[in-house]
C-alpha cells in the first residue's frame, strides 16, 4: 500500500514539472524570434553558396570555353570484333623477275637497286652464243621460207595453165609448208629467249656482230627490289635459270594474317578488315581475298590474305600489323560513346544537359565495343549528354562536393 501511494505521488510531481517547463501539455516550446531568424539566414547563405548536389551550372559561353561537345543518346549497333596478328608482304601478282636460261655474260646493267622501271624498259644486256645461234637459225629459216613461198606461188600459176604436173605442184606446196613451220619454230624460240616482236622484225637490219647481244626488259612497272648479278658475271650455268633482277610494284600490298581455328568461322572472302601497324598510328582498310581451307601444321592457324591499296607506298613489306576482324553486330536501345562517361564514387556517370547546366547522373552499363557502351538504366534515348572534355565536369563536381563536406 505504501508503494502504491509513492508511485502516484511521483507521477503527480512529474506532471507538475512538465507544465511548468512548457506552459501547456503536448505542445513544444516555441524558439525565440532571434533564433528563428538566425537559422533562416544561415539556410539562405548555404543555398547561395552551393548549387544542388549532382548539378553543375554552366552557360553556353562557359561550355564553349571548356571545349565541351554534346551528343544525343540513341539506339545503335555495338560492333563486335576479334584481333588477328599478321605482316605485310608484296602482292604476288605484282612481282616481276628478269631471268634467262641461256649461258651468257652480263655486259650491261642499266638499273640499280631501288630504281623505278616501266613495263618493257631495258634493264640489262647479255651476250650469249645460244642467242646468236637462235637468231641465225631464224634468219636462215626466214630466207628459206621466202624462197619456198615464191616457188610455191609460181607452181600454182603453172599448174593452172597445165605447164607442170599436179605431183610437182603438191611437192612444192609441201616444201613451202615445211619452210613455214620451221620459220614459226625459230620465231617462237626467240620469243622464249625474251625478244620482242619489234626486235625480231628488225633482225635482218642488224649487223652480224650484234646477233650475240640480247636486251632484257622489265615485265612490270615497279621498283628494283633485288639485283642478283654483277657486270661481267656468268649466268645460266648448266642450263639453270638465273635471275638478274626482282621488280616489285607496291601500289597494292597484301596482309598475311594468322587466324585461330576458333575465330576463322565468320571470316569470308570479301570481308573488310581494319589494319593497324604495330607501334604506329597508321591504319587502313583491307579486303579479304583468300581464306585457307587448311590449318598450318605447326601453328594450327589458318592463313588469311587481305589486299589494300598503297599508292603512296607508306606501307612497307615486313611490317607487323594487327587486323581488326568484324563479327556480327549487337543492337541496343541506348548507347553512348565511352568518353561520355566518367567514374564518380565508383559508379559510371553521364552528364546530362538541362536548362542551365548538367546533371551528373549515375547509369548502369551493359555490353560494349571499342568505342561505345550500352546503357541499361539511368539514361533515355534522345537525352543530350556531354561528350568531350567531361573530365572538367567531373573535377567541378568533386570540387563542389568537397565544399559541401567542408561546410
Amino acid at each position: 500500500m505504501k508503494r502504491i501511494v509513492l508511485f502516484f505521488a511521483g507521477v503527480a510531481a512529474g506532471i507538475t514539472l512538465a507544465v511548468m517547463a512548457t506552459g501547456s501539455i503536448g505542445w513544444p516550446v516555441s524558439l525565440p524570434a532571434a533564433t528563428e531568424k538566425t537559422a533562416d539566414a544561415s539556410s539562405v547563405t548555404t543555398e547561395d553558396k552551393h548549387q544542388a548536389p549532382g548539378h553543375i551550372k554552366l552557360s553556353e559561353d562557359q561550355l564553349r570555353e571548356a571545349g565541351i561537345t554534346l551528343a544525343q543518346a540513341g539506339g545503335g549497333m555495338l560492333k563486335r570484333h576479334f584481333l588477328a596478328p599478321g605482316s605485310l608482304i608484296p602482292d604476288a601478282d605484282h612481282i616481276g623477275r628478269v631471268s634467262v636460261r641461256v649461258l651468257a655474260t652480263v655486259t650491261e646493267l642499266r638499273k640499280r637497286l631501288g630504281d623505278s622501271v616501266e613495263k618493257g624498259e631495258i634493264v640489262a644486256a647479255i651476250e650469249s652464243r645460244e642467242v646468236a645461234d637462235a637468231k641465225s637459225e631464224y634468219l636462215a629459216a626466214r630466207l628459206t621460207n621466202d624462197l619456198q613461198q615464191t616457188l610455191y606461188a609460181r607452181q600454182r600459176t603453172l599448174v593452172e595453165s597445165r605447164a607442170v604436173s599436179e605431183n610437182e605442184f603438191l611437192r612444192a606446196r609441201l616444201t613451202a609448208s615445211d619452210a613455214q613451220i620451221k620459220l614459226d619454230g625459230a620465231r617462237q624460240k626467240l620469243f622464249t629467249l625474251g625478244l620482242s616482236e619489234g626486235e625480231i622484225a628488225d633482225l635482218p637490219n642488224q649487223p652480224a656482230e650484234s646477233l650475240r647481244t640480247q636486251f632484257l626488259r622489265s615485265p612490270i612497272t615497279g621498283r628494283v627490289s633485288e639485283r642478283r648479278v654483277d657486270l661481267g658475271g656468268l649466268i645460266g650455268r648448266e642450263g639453270q635459270e638465273s635471275e638478274l633482277f626482282v621488280i616489285v610494284n607496291l601500289d597494292d600490298i597484301w596482309v598475311d594474317l594468322a587466324v585461330s581455328p576458333e575465330d576463322i568461322g565468320p571470316v569470308r572472302e570479301g570481308l573488310t578488315v581494319r589494319i593497324r601497324a604495330v607501334g604506329t598510328e597508321n591504319e587502313a582498310s583491307a579486303n579479304v581475298i583468300f581464306v585457307s581451307p587448311l590449318l598450318d601444321r605447326e601453328t594450327r592457324n589458318a592463313r588469311v590474305i587481305a589486299t589494300m591499296p598503297n599508292r603512296d607506298h607508306r606501307w612497307k613489306p615486313g611490317t607487323f600489323v594487327t587486323a581488326e576482324v568484324p563479327l556480327g553486330g549487337a543492337s541496343s536501345t541506348v548507347i553512348v560513346p565511352k568518353k561520355a562517361l566518367q567514374t564518380i564514387k565508383g559508379a559510371a556517370t553521364a552528364f546530362v544537359r538541362d536548362a542551365d547546366g548538367f546533371e551528373a547522373r549515375s547509369v548502369r552499363t551493359g555490353r560494349e565495343d571499342d568505342d561505345d557502351v550500352e546503357i541499361l538504366a539511368g539514361l533515355a534515348a534522345g537525352e543530350t549528354v556531354a561528350l568531350d572534355n567531361t573530365f572538367t565536369l567531373k573535377a567541378e563536381l568533386e570540387k563542389d562536393d568537397a565544399e559541401h563536406d567542408h561546410d
